[in-house]
């Protein structure tokens, strides 16, 4: 009893210059953004990680696992601390610096990312992906999420006067915490990213922990040196984290944005109009300004018509899944005659980057909706299904699954064609592209593959006409247009029949994360072997010099 008693007596004296605390509101409203804070934050190193590392659960799952381990610490932190000197001060200290450091990582972020993978992407053979994302979450989230991990504990320990009413009193902090929580969720997914970046989102969350410091020690009367260095940081931060770039070394850009779904940038040169959704990873649509082949993939798809009868048929009924800015689409409609086509594309910004930047024409329809919800709503059929939903490692599982291409069946005509767009073609036994062909093979009789050159993709042809390919033949024959004739030709030459395995992905089990980064891990391996050597050989000046 008399160590309660001399906790209270501290307590008082601690506190009794602290009237904005006196009714404790004061406390439950720094909880409460200290939860919507530690969401926002969350949700934010998904968007800032995800142009480098893509947006996969592997890579939510290691946000939300070192975020954890950070709140997790810091509770044992502050409880401690609080334990030993519960003076209200200490905390919104923590609380000025875990501000400040926020509004740093839009400034410093992107460059500890580029400096770690750089690091790692010499030293790591295996699991880069996991390795550098979580150095990188490690290095940028930790502590400051490690300081908000603090304020329960401290706040429960300034709250509970005694034992009568402690346990409504930790319930009302938990609950605060909670609702914070739930509106740090929504605020930053729906309105703050979309509508100012990711990098003003960090902004404004740090600004909001730091005015809950000023007010506390300006009605306090205290002053205490963190505050000002705090507030001039902030102001630094401002001013030069603003800049929403992420592939900052870039300067030929004309849009860089963010969506809810995804951070985007377009590019263009005389000859064609580019979007990526990824830095690190690639391009994701292309528009050839002048009628030509894009020497991508989507060449290679344009097989697709000719095996549905292109050359026959009056009108051919084309869907896309992951329309993306209609690179497909527009390549259809530009060399083939009688091509009714519609897109489905999640991503509603980048349908409209599609009409500003890449010329989709207007009476191509396209629905803003989830490949696979689509078809679950639709009943129409068509001749041509495309399937291109599939980026890096982001692979949605519920479009790659044996119950997904049924439901595709479902929706292709009697002698309707599947084509998938697979784009990381793995070389070693059970990969990623080996998974969905066996599955895709479990549903159609007829699958055929081909490598498209200079690229990891690999284009998948499937259909239960036995006569797919003759008519791939029979078509061609009809056509006039030379530079077709020469790449369907090559197509035609390259296209293997696919000798179906048992890697079964199911609605229930379809590890496509874990096997797509297995295959980034063999190309990277191979891109940098070269640039490897050199570092071991002649160490970081001799790469340099080679760079």
């Amino acid at each position: 009893m008399k160590n309660l008693d001399m906790e209270k007596i501290n307590k008082k004296d601690n506190n009794n210059d602290r009237m904005i605390l006196k009714n404790k509101i004061y406390l439950y409203l720094t909880e409460f953004f200290a939860g919507m804070s530690v969401m926002a934050v969350e949700l934010g190193a998904s968007r800032l990680l995800a142009p480098y590392f893509s947006s996969s659960q592997i890579v939510w799952t290691i946000i939300i696992g070192t975020i954890m381990i950070a709140m997790a610490l810091g509770n044992i932190y502050g409880g401690r601390f609080a334990d030993k000197n519960p003076n209200p001060d200490k905390l919104y200290g923590r609380i000025i610096i875990a501000a400040v450091w926020i509004a740093a990582i839009p400034v410093l972020g992107k460059y500890i990312i580029i400096g770690i993978s750089a690091l790692l992407i010499f030293t790591v053979n295996n699991n880069f992906l996991i390795i550098a994302a979580f150095a990188a979450c490690m290095v940028i989230f930790v502590f400051p999420l490690f300081l908000l991990g603090t304020v329960t504990p401290s706040l429960v320990k300034y709250t509970v006067d005694s034992l009568d009413d402690s346990g409504k009193v930790v319930g009302s902090l938990n609950a605060s915490n909670t609702i914070g929580s739930i509106i740090g969720t929504f605020v930053p997914t729906f309105i703050s990213i979309p509508a100012v970046g990711t990098s003003v989102t960090f902004l404004i969350f740090s600004g909001i922990l730091l005015l809950l410091a000023v007010i506390y020690f300006a009605s306090s009367k205290i002053f205490v040196k963190k505050l000002p260095v705090g507030i001039v940081l902030f102001i630094i931060c401002c001013i030069t984290g603003h800049d929403t770039s992420f592939a900052f070394w870039q300067k030929d850009l004309i849009y860089e944005g963010e969506s809810v779904y995804n951070y985007l940038q377009v590019y263009e040169d005389d000859e064609s109009v580019v979007l990526s959704t990824n830095v690190l990873f690639g391009v994701q649509s292309v528009y050839q300004k002048e009628k030509a082949l894009t020497g991508m993939y989507y060449d290679y798809a344009m097989a697709a018509p000719y095996m549905a009868g292109v050359n026959e048929e009056k009108t051919l009924d084309v869907l896309i899944l992951g329309m993306g800015t209609g690179t497909y689409a527009t390549q259809c409609n530009r060399y083939f005659d009688g091509m009714n086509i519609e897109g489905v594309e999640i991503d509603d910004r980048i349908t409209s980057l599609s009409r500003e930047y890449f010329e989709l024409p207007y009476d191509i329809k396209v629905t803003t909706y989830d490949g696979r919800a689509f078809l679950n709503a639709v009943d129409d059929k068509y001749d041509i299904i495309m399937v291109d939903a599939y980026q890096d490692i982001t692979i949605p599982f519920q479009m790659s699954s044996k119950e997904f291409f049924m439901l595709v069946r479902t929706h292709l005509k009697n002698n309707g064609v599947m084509v998938v767009n697979m784009n990381m073609r793995g070389t070693k036994e059970g990969n990623i592209n080996q998974y969905l062909s066996d599955t895709i093979s479990s549903v159609f009789s007829e699958v055929y593959t081909v490598d498209v050159e200079h690229s990891t993709n690999r284009e998948l042809f499937a259909s239960n006409n036995p006569d797919m390919i003759k008519r791939f033949a029979d078509n061609l024959d009809k056509e006039n247009d030379e530079e077709l004739i020469k790449l369907m030709t090559k197509v035609s030459e390259k296209l293997i029949p696919y000798e179906a395995g048992e890697y079964i992905m199911t609605d229930d089990k379809a590890p496509v994360e874990l096997l797509g980064m297995k295959v980034i891990d063999e190309l990277i391996k191979d891109e940098v072997e070269y640039y490897r050597e050199i570092y071991k050989k002649e160490g970081i000046e001799g790469l340099m010099n080679s760079l």
